[in-house]
C-alpha cells in the first residue's frame, strides 16, 4: 500500500484585502486541494483561513463557498482535516465541523505521525511577550463576551469584523505587497518557546506552526526542527511530510 503524505498549510486570510483578490486566492487554494488530494493522508489547516470568521446561532459569514465544498469533498472522500483556530477564527465553533467534516483545535496538540512525534499549534500567545496581544485574545475568548456579540445583528457583527480586518496591518501589508521582517532565531518567539517546550518534551522531532507568515525551517538542535509555514498572501507555502523528511515547498499551478 502506497504511504500517504501529510500536508500543513496555513494563514489564508481569506476576505483580505479585497473580495476580488481573496477569491482569487481560495480559487488556488482549492487547486493546491485538489492537487495534494491523490497523496494525502491527512491534511492539517493550522489557522487564520478567514480573516474573519464568526459564528452565530443560525447564520455564518457568507462567501468561501469553493473551499467550504472543497474540504467537504476531501472529508467525504475518508481523508482527515484538521483545523487549528487562529487569532483571526477562533471563533469558529461547530459549523465547519458538522458542514464539512474537519475537526477542530484550539489548543497545541502533541501527534505521532509516521513515527516521529509533531508538536501542532497555530503559534499565536505562545512564547514570551506580547501581553498586549494575549490580553485581546483572553478578551475574545471570554464565553460572555461572545454571547453578547451575538446579539448584535448579523449584518453589523460582520460590517464590524470585516471593516477591521480591512484597517488592519496585515490588510495594508497586504495591498502594499509587503512582507513579515526576516527571521532572527534569537529573537523570534516561536522559537524560545519551542526550545522550552523541548525540556518538558524531548521527544519533539517538529514543531509545527502559523501564524508568523514567514517560512522558516530551522534546527533547533540535532534532533528537532521548527517550521513555521508561511502564509497565502506572499508566498503560498506549504509543508509536507512523508514519513522520511519535512520539507517547505510554495504551490504553483500544475505542481504536485
Amino acid at each position: 500500500m502506497e504511504r500517504k503524505n501529510t500536508y500543513f498549510v496555513s494563514d489564508f486570510h481569506l476576505g483580505i484585502p479585497d473580495h476580488a483578490s481573496s477569491l482569487e486566492r481560495e480559487k488556488l487554494l482549492v487547486k493546491w486541494l485538489e492537487s495534494v488530494r491523490p497523496h494525502a493522508g491527512e491534511i492539517f489547516l493550522m489557522g487564520d483561513v478567514f480573516d474573519f470568521w464568526f459564528e452565530y446561532k443560525n447564520v455564518v459569514p457568507k462567501g468561501f463557498v469553493r473551499l467550504l465544498g472543497k474540504l467537504a469533498e476531501i472529508t467525504d472522500a475518508g481523508i482527515p482535516v484538521h483545523l487549528f483556530r487562529g487569532n483571526h477564527d477562533l471563533w469558529a465553533f461547530d459549523y465547519l465541523e458538522k458542514e464539512t467534516g474537519i475537526k477542530l483545535y484550539r489548543k497545541p496538540v502533541v501527534r505521532n505521525i509516521m513515527g516521529k512525534t509533531f508538536y501542532l499549534a497555530h503559534g499565536d500567545g505562545l512564547g514570551p511577550g506580547d501581553r498586549s496581544y494575549k490580553f485581546l485574545e483572553a478578551v475574545f475568548s471570554f464565553r460572555p463576551n461572545q454571547f453578547l456579540f451575538r446579539w448584535l445583528h448579523p449584518d453589523v457583527g460582520a460590517w464590524m469584523g470585516s471593516y477591521f480586518s480591512r484597517r488592519s496591518r496585515l490588510a495594508k501589508m497586504s495591498q502594499a505587497g509587503k512582507e513579515e521582517p526576516s527571521f532572527d532565531k534569537q529573537r523570534e518567539m516561536l522559537f524560545r518557546y519551542a526550545e522550552d517546550k523541548l525540556l518538558a518534551f524531548p521527544e519533539i522531532d517538529y514543531f509545527v506552526f502559523g501564524h508568523r507568515h514567514m517560512p522558516v525551517m530551522t534546527d533547533i538542535n540535532n534532533k528537532t526542527q521548527l517550521i513555521i509555514l508561511g502564509d497565502w498572501i506572499s508566498h503560498f507555502s506549504y509543508g509536507v511530510f512523508d514519513g522520511k523528511g519535512f520539507r517547505l515547498q510554495q504551490f504553483v499551478p500544475g505542481s504536485k
